[in-house]
């Protein structure tokens, strides 16, 4: 669990450090991130993944982009520290978190 919470700090400075329009604070600002991001996941996601799914079907799983965008912005309104410019970059953040994330997690 400590290993993928430093993989999902690492993926969010990454992808931070790639996105313009995404600003983080500083490292405290980083885990929190990662540790809002990971319950908002376990708890939240499946509850939207569940009132969405005709949606999702219909669109063949892309509007998991959508929800993960919305769980993003979610995170960047509760943490201090954590700023999106908009649902644009939330969803090109996603996209980009989601490609380092993968990435980071094959290494492991």
């Amino acid at each position: 669990m400590l290993m993928q919470l430093l993989v999902n700090a690492l993926a969010f400075y990454i992808t931070a450090y790639i996105m313009p329009g995404i600003e983080i604070s500083g490292w405290v600002a980083l885990f929190v991130i990662s540790v809002v991001w990971g319950i908002l996941t376990v708890v939240i996601k499946p509850i939207l993944l569940l009132l969405t799914l005709p949606i999702n079907v219909l669109t063949l799983g892309l509007f998991t982009i959508v929800i993960n965008a919305i769980l993003l912005l979610i995170t960047s309104s509760i943490v201090p520290g954590f700023t999106i410019d908009g649902f644009g970059t939330a969803v090109l953040a996603v996209i980009v978190l989601s490609i380092v994330s993968s990435f980071l997690n094959s290494l492991r």
